[in-house]
């Protein structure tokens, strides 16, 4: 790896680097230490979900990181490998340091309030929640408009964009090949379909998000905008691109995007565009440990939102009505995939 790629894998651990502390304090919070050390073996993740009162779905995610890290080890039980609970959690040296009466409590007096609690968890929401009815989809991004720090994750939004974009543009061009009219849903200001139209001018771009986020776009060359809703319609268009839109959303919100994407589309020549995150649970590449934070960070504001295995995006894109899909990994934190009708 040459000194310019490994510093684009570098850069998440600066990113990211609350991310690990939050994680950590959250399991000490739960008390998964003590429940591993208390049960003296192995524990399946229902089991570990009823020692600590978290739910399944959010526990595994947390797991997924906290395992990655070498906080605690997974291991597969051979005789039982058919089974979903075939899989076991177990201590490590470093896990036994982390319960209250050793190490944990200091770790709790310094983590401060790095984003994830184990109180809002157990309640399945996230820590960005303002009061325990509100909607888990809505709560990143009511908390978004009205925090001083709008103008920043915009910024980020954009420049991460750009990032994301040329990676897309370098290691999957033949994504876009046919393409007459592209619809960025989702676009924020047109920083994506910008270099996309530039990149590959054969294609007529549309940069499609909400009114707020519209009325403030500059106008770009072969690119118009379109204000409207994701979830009530999206404009026509041969292809549609969703980058980093569905990791923020539950499964039952993120199918029904995709079956407004799907009926934008062409049924025999259109497809759509995904660029987000693939996470391999069982290796992974450079990426991984990126992805993986990602995804805490995600589950820090709505917990229904997350990073995907392909198994998962696959169950997504079957249950949308999408007859098949291929994955493309890049050297970037997404991977594009393409869905057919």
């Amino acid at each position: 790896m040459d000194e310019e790629a490994r510093a684009n894998v570098e850069v998440w651990k600066y990113a990211f680097g609350f991310v690990a502390m939050g994680v950590v304090k959250c399991a000490i919070e739960l008390g998964l230490p003590e429940a591993m050390e208390i049960h003296a073996g192995p524990m399946t993740l229902s089991q570990l979900s009823v020692a600590v009162g978290c739910p399944a779905d959010t526990l595994h995610l947390i797991m997924r990181f906290l395992t990655h890290n070498g906080i605690f080890k997974k291991e597969l039980n051979l005789s039982k490998s058919q089974d979903p609970e075939s899989l076991y959690y177990s201590q490590t040296a470093l896990s036994r340091l982390l319960t209250r009466d050793k190490m944990g409590i200091f770790v709790l007096a310094l983590a401060g309030n790095p984003g994830l609690n184990a109180k809002d968890l157990k309640f399945g929401k996230g820590s960005s929640a303002k009061s325990i009815n509100a909607s888990p989809e809505d709560i990143f991004w009511d908390m978004i408009n009205d925090d001083p720090v709008y103008k920043l994750f915009q910024e980020f939004l954009a420049c991460h964009a750009k990032i994301a974009t040329m990676a897309v543009i370098n290691y999957c061009p033949k994504a876009f090949e046919g393409i007459r009219c592209l619809v960025d849903v989702g676009g924020h200001e047109g920083m994506a379909i910008r270099m996309l139209v530039k990149a590959f001018p054969w294609i007529r771009g549309i940069n499609f998000d909400l009114p707020n986020v519209i009325a403030g776009a500059s106008p770009i060359d072969g690119v118009e905008h379109v204000a409207g809703n994701m979830f009530e319609s999206v404009p026509k268009a041969d292809a549609v691109m969703l980058m980093w839109i569905l990791h923020d959303w539950s499964d039952d919100l993120c199918v029904d995007i995709l079956k407004k994407c799907k009926e934008a589309i062409p049924a025999d020549t259109g497809k759509v565009i995904i660029v987000d995150a693939v996470i391999d649970e069982e290796g992974g590449d450079e990426y991984t440990a990126a992805r993986l934070a990602m995804d805490m960070t995600i589950m820090t504001a709505v917990v229904k939102g997350k990073e995907r295995t392909d198994k998962e995006w696959a169950q997504l894109l079957n249950i949308a009505g999408f007859s098949r899909h291929t994955i493309k990994h890049v050297k970037a934190i997404e991977s594009v995939i393409e869905a057919y009708p």
